[in-house]
Parts: structure tokens; C-alpha cells; sequence
């Protein structure tokens, strides 16, 4: 019921959602020959080395970026995240590109407003909404996006006292 579990659970998901959308790969300086395409990776809170996110592409990053755990006078307790979905690709072509990321991206949305509830257990918050961007800027041959969704957690229960 952690946070860690909902960026497991978020990865295999993601997993599930665009394991069949193959993508290109940048040839590297330390490649013999072009890299085969493939689906994209997909990484909680960082990338493996900070410095490869180019050499990463494609890939999907998830990471958390803020938790809210609330009790309103007179309500159950309720405790939420708000995650950050990062994707990026590669294409030598820049509309093939941004059609590309946008299919990516397309897909995981869809995916998750058919299904709201990931692992029985984190509801997507559709009151918050499900915000996306794709970044504007000219960065090509390298595309990226994001998206910012709350999820709905299961609560800690409270320990209490003997004495109370």
C-alpha cells in the first residue's frame, strides 16, 4: 500500500499498455550496428544513469512528486500521490516523432480511464484530473511528454493507545 508499490504497480501497467508499440533507437558510439527496435522501458523515480536520457529512448519514467495524507473533521482518513509520467522517444524523422510520442502517450491515457483502478488497490483521482503535455520545445531527434496524475491510496490505519 506504499508509494513504491504504486510505481510497481504503474510499471507493470505501463508495461501491459505499450509493450506492442515498437519504437526506434538511437545507435550509440559504442554500437557495431543499429540497434533493433523495441518498446519502450519503463523506470521508476530515475533513470538508471541521469546522464542517459537521450541513449535511454524510449522509455516511460515514473516518479512520484508529492503525497497528501488527510482527515477531515468527522470523515474517514483518505492519503493520495501525485505522479509524474515522463516519456520519451526517438525518430530521425520529427513528425514520425511527435506522432510517435503522442501514440505513446495516447494509449497509456486510454488505458488508464478504461480502467481507473490499478493493482485492486490505487484508484486514479478523476476529480484531479489527468494532465498532459507535450513539451513544445525543438529538441528532436528526441520527442517528450508528460503526464500528471493523482491516485487515491489506501489509508494507514491508526495504531490506538490501550489507555484511550
Amino acid at each position: 500500500m506504499t508509494k513504491n508499490i504504486l510505481l510497481d504497480r504503474l510499471c507493470d501497467f505501463t508495461l501491459d499498455a505499450t509493450s506492442d508499440i515498437i519504437m526506434p533507437v538511437k545507435r550509440q558510439k559504442e554500437d557495431k550496428e543499429d540497434p533493433e527496435p523495441r518498446a519502450a522501458d519503463v523506470y521508476r523515480m530515475r533513470l538508471p544513469d541521469s546522464k542517459s536520457a537521450t541513449k535511454k529512448a524510449p522509455y516511460v519514467l515514473h516518479q512520484i512528486i508529492t503525497g497528501k495524507d488527510i482527515q477531515p473533521d468527522g470523515r474517514l482518513e483518505s492519503a493520495s500521490a501525485t505522479v509524474r509520467t515522463i516519456f520519451c522517444v526517438y525518430s530521425d524523422d520529427e513528425q514520425e516523432g511527435g506522432l510517435m510520442l503522442l501514440n505513446l502517450m495516447e494509449r497509456f491515457r486510454i488505458k488508464l480511464l478504461r480502467e481507473v483502478i490499478i493493482g485492486d488497490q490505487f484508484q486514479l483521482d478523476l476529480e484531479s484530473g489527468l494532465e498532459s503535455l507535450i513539451y513544445p520545445d525543438d529538441t528532436a531527434p528526441f520527442f517528450a511528454g508528460e503526464m500528471v496524475s493523482v491516485w487515491k491510496m489506501p489509508s494507514v490505519e491508526r495504531e490506538v493507545r490501550k489507555w484511550l
